[in-house]
């Protein structure tokens, strides 16, 4: 077994672990912040922005059994790449999205699949999301960890918001797509 670490910033932390915790391959998943300036920052001081904090997930996996090019494609299928103020909802910096990258060869991957999700057409607008460095991340206070299953209905409930927002938003970009090719 090879583990290793991917770092994913994309809203609310809350809706970004039970799709990679599900995985074969994957040894746990982490609710925390990064990127900041406190060390050991609270919830409450990453909501009020004066850490400087992103929400993200720690990821680590046996990457004999997934790739870290899969968990890039899970990544881009949980959020709005077009958007870099937040995500659905939650706005602001401590809500953007962020592939958070450990190695060149993170980097590389990071950068081929971003790429191939401009090209592909999706998405009507640019796709925003930066490749940064992976600084300390510190994980959140127990009650954020596997809210999916400490809290199922209202996580199914924001979990749903959150598929049809996307759903809509490629719909609309695939539209766009199509009438630009029509005329």
């Amino acid at each position: 077994m090879s583990t290793e670490r991917a770092i994913f910033a994309g809203g609310c932390f809350w809706c970004m672990v039970e799709p990679f915790e599900e995985r074969p391959g994957i040894l746990a998943v982490t609710s925390g912040y990064t990127g900041g300036h406190i060390e050991y920052p609270t919830y409450d001081q990453v909501l009020s922005k004066a850490s400087g904090h992103t929400e993200a997930v720690e990821i680590l996996f046996d990457n004999e059994l997934i790739s870290y090019d899969e968990l890039l494609d899970i990544y881009w299928s949980l959020i709005d790449p077009t958007d870099a103020d937040g995500q659905i909802y939650d706005r602001g910096a401590n809500y953007r999205p962020v592939i958070f990258v450990e190695s060149e060869e993170q980097r590389i991957a990071a950068q081929k699949s971003k790429i191939a999700l401009e090209k592909s057409g999706i998405w009507d607008k640019p796709i925003v999301v930066p490749i940064e460095e992976a600084k300390t991340f510190w994980p959140a206070e127990e009650y954020h960890q596997q809210y999916y299953k400490k809290d199922p209905k209202r996580y199914q409930a924001m979990h749903k918001a959150r598929e049809r927002y996307l759903a809509l938003q490629r719909f609309k970009g695939k539209f766009k797509f199509l009438r630009k090719n029509t005329r």
